[in-house]
């Protein structure tokens, strides 16, 4: 006997709810037949939530009972809470995995040994101009979360609007192979500040910060990754001066 389930959800021409979406792909995933019922202009939506006395759409029923919209789904069906809660590295894995690979095809595509120091240079240089265009996205929220922590955009707030451009610069010139004198100090100079900045806030003065490195508004804790980050223009930059 096939299970059926009745999922009232918005969609209008303005606005289609991605909760309602995701109601009827969970309902199919748990293996019930749903009747999608659409909810297609503001006046019926109100007189259903009037009708059942909820404040929200969808509303899904199964078995003639009222589960509740797409979190209670979630809770009926033991699944953990949507999205991401809490601090997570996630931001800075997805960057540095897509840098590293990027890198390795740069040195496929013209036929260059794919494990070398050029390779290690180009994961570094790419890893900094994915972070800068983060920070770049908003800059006051950037260093809002920023000057909490760097000890020289504490001294000098403009210093933490200037670091996402030093930090782009740096590594488009590292790809570019400018000249080592034009991009190899920028990127020691921010990276050792930065190294000596986030090693004093989490490893000395113990403090429990957001990094700054994805952008302001992230939930990426400041320890081991944000420094990570630093060390690698510092490695960037010594590469350069060594090849």
């Amino acid at each position: 006997m096939s299970k059926t389930a009745v999922l009232y959800r918005m969609e209008t021409a303005e606005h289609i709810c991605p909760f309602g979406l995701r109601s009827k792909d969970l309902l199919k995933r748990e293996g019930y037949k749903v009747d999608d019922r659409k909810l297609t202009t503001r006046e019926q939506a109100d007189e259903f939530k009037k009708q059942h006395d909820v404040a929200t759409t969808p509303q899904a029923f199964i078995d003639n009972q009222r589960i509740g919209g797409y979190d209670e789904l979630l809770e009926h069906f033991d699944k953990g809470p949507a999205g991401q809660s809490g601090t997570t590295y996630a931001p800075v894995v997805a960057i540095f995995s897509m840098a590293a690979l990027m890198a390795v095809a740069f040195q496929w595509a013209i036929a260059l040994p794919l494990l070398s120091i050029r390779t290690l240079l180009l994961f570094i240089a790419v890893s900094m101009v994915m972070l800068a265009v983060q920070k770049l996205q908003d800059l006051y929220s950037f260093t809002n979360s920023f000057i909490t922590y760097d000890l020289l955009a504490q001294r000098n707030i403009r210093y933490g609007y200037l670091y996402p451009f030093l930090e782009a610069y740096a590594g488009v010139g590292m790809i570019a192979s400018l000249g080592v004198l034009w991009v190899a100090p920028v990127s020691l100079f921010i990276g050792v500040v930065g190294a000596v900045s986030v090693f004093k806030a989490v490893y000395i003065d113990k403090r429990e910060l957001k990094c700054a490195c994805v952008g302001g508004d992230s939930n990426v804790p400041l320890g081991f990754l944000s420094l990570t980050e630093n060390l690698f223009m510092i490695t960037g930059g010594v590469i350069m001066f060594a090849l």
